[in-house]
């Protein structure tokens, strides 16, 4: 590809695109993280079986066509080929397999992409470029599975022979290539040389037009925007919602707040022990919190509140759940009451049998305690619960987390699937064997039954009913608080052109993006 000038509007090849982010994942191996920042950093590096093209259709990426069969459980692949990963090794139909086997491999701990294939029971190498999945029952989300960042393809013959290192230098067959990576400071990409397969919704062939990405981590929100408007970056992937107007406002920057299908922000509860073990007081606290109060004062009016537990864009999300989940303390004080906790102590908060109505809700350590969960503790006191603030390094709240040890978490599941409910409510999501994302220890047949007959129905009515009636279960179940949408917030200098957006996930995608001179 040759450079063009910048009159003639058309691509320029070369200079490095500076990035700054919120957070880096600690691991780039897509299959062994849950990350939200790999929805971003894996599309450099990984291309996928399929991709969601502009309309949010299953579309072909290394995979050019599939057949599934009349009982939905064999998903046959038919393979793309020329494709090579960086190491030079081939992708083929024995490569799947071995991604497929990586993803729920006991040893990459996979909190994600493993929930994500958990149907698929073996595979078969037909051919050199045809497989064969068999699933134990029909999935119908399994494509849009495939198509998400973290579960994009790992080189065959790294997974074989040091599946160690790819968590320091993941192995794709993507635009880019990881040069070096210094964890807690920096990502540096390289352009992957003779790159000819992205999927036809980018619009573009061949290889990138920028000779690398360097992506730095900046954690202090004031930090990113200022080293955005300063030129130091020429993109930051998490703009701080009280930098959005100033951005917005500014000719020589694009803004973009895009919201993310899947969960939105909820606080949950673990059902599986004191207090919120009591339906009464998961509903009390419900009750308690102004959550558009709270949404307005952490988004600056860039967050939109929700109080069901599926995001408005997914796909069967049904309205009739709106107005359930509202603030009413008089209610929630009543609730309290009749629950026994009606006794108050010196400092105003709720007692029963002596002991006071605590909820201790960990969240990683920082110079100042998380602003949203600061916003709750003050709304919750009102009616009498003593939320207390537990900062924890990243890896001991990891372990609390997978051993069930807190009383609320707060947190977000993105996919581009509404099948979210299943990987976030059904009951065999319980950490066990394998990591699970159930994190409210919800156990319901009646939600269980629900979630697997829309996990397991073709597009259409049966689906639509069963999301339907498992949205108002979970309403009564109030398994959490939902809090508000999960946006993709994002900002780059008007000099880097073509920046795409993903449809799986709403981040942007540099391909084929360029720097004008």
């Amino acid at each position: 590809m040759s450079s063009t000038s910048e009159a003639t509007g058309e691509p320029v090849s070369g200079g490095i695109l500076d990035v700054s982010i919120s957070a880096e994942p600690g691991c780039l191996d897509g299959h062994g993280i849950s990350a939200t920042q790999q929805q971003f950093l894996g599309r450099l590096v990984y291309d996928n079986v399929v991709t969601l093209d502009e309309n949010g259709d299953i579309a072909p990426y290394l995979a050019e066509s599939w057949d599934i069969s009349e009982d939905g459980k064999t998903y046959t692949f038919h393979l793309k080929q020329g494709v090579t990963f960086s190491d030079g090794s081939p992708w083929n139909a024995e490569v799947l397999g071995q991604n497929l086997e990586h993803m729920r491999d006991p040893a990459t701990k996979s909190p994600l992409a493993a929930a994500y294939i958990a149907p698929y029971v073996d595979g078969k190498v037909i051919d050199e470029f045809t497989f064969e999945a068999h699933l134990d029952y029909p999935y119908t989300p399994f494509l849009y599975a495939l198509a998400q960042s973290w579960l994009g393809m790992n080189s065959g013959k790294a997974i074989a022979e040091s599946p160690e290192t790819l968590c320091q230098k993941p192995i794709g067959t993507g635009p880019f290539t990881v040069a070096d990576y210094r964890p807690g400071q920096s990502i540096s990409y390289s352009k992957r040389e003779g790159y000819d397969w992205a999927p036809e919704w980018l619009e573009g062939d061949g290889e990138a037009y920028l000779d690398g990405v360097e992506v730095t981590l900046v954690s202090e929100p004031v930090i990113r925007h200022q080293s955005l408007v300063s030129g130091q970056y020429d993109l930051t992937e998490n703009l701080a919602p009280q930098n959005a107007a100033a951005v917005q406002a500014d000719p020589d920057f694009t803004y973009e707040n895009l919201p993310r299908i899947g969960s939105p922000y909820v606080l949950s509860f673990n059902l599986n022990r004191a207090p919120f073990d009591d339906l009464a007081v998961r509903q009390a606290f419900a009750a308690a919190v102004d959550t558009e109060a709270v949404t307005e004062s952490l988004g600056f009016g860039t967050y939109t509140p929700i109080d069901s537990f599926l995001s408005r864009e997914s796909k069967y999300y049904d309205p009739t759940v709106e107005g359930v989940l509202t603030h009413d303390p008089e209610r929630a004080n009543k609730l309290l009451d009749d629950a026994g906790w009606s006794a108050r102590d010196n400092e105003g908060f709720r007692t029963k049998d002596g002991k006071r109505l605590t909820i201790e809700v960990p969240t990683v350590e920082s110079s100042t305690p998380s602003p949203l969960l600061v916003q709750l503790q003050g709304e919750a006191r009102k009616v009498g619960f003593d939320l207390r603030i537990i900062q924890l390094p990243q890896a001991q709240l990891t372990e609390l987390r997978y051993a069930g040890d807190f009383d609320a978490l707060a947190g977000v599941w993105h996919t581009n699937t509404t099948d979210v409910l299943f990987i976030r409510y059904h009951s065999s999501e319980i950490t066990g064997e394998r990591i699970g994302q159930n994190s409210s220890y919800v156990n319901d047949p009646a939600l269980d039954d629900l979630l697997l007959t829309a996990r397991e129905s073709d597009d259409g009515p049966e689906a639509e009913e069963a999301y339907s009636k498992a949205q108002h279960r979970l309403l009564e179940i109030v398994p959490g608080l939902p809090l508000y949408e999960n946006p993709s917030q994002f900002a780059y200098a008007n000099t880097v052109q073509d920046v795409d957006v993903d449809t799986s996930h709403p981040v942007p995608v540099l391909t084929y993006a360029w720097k004008a001179e």
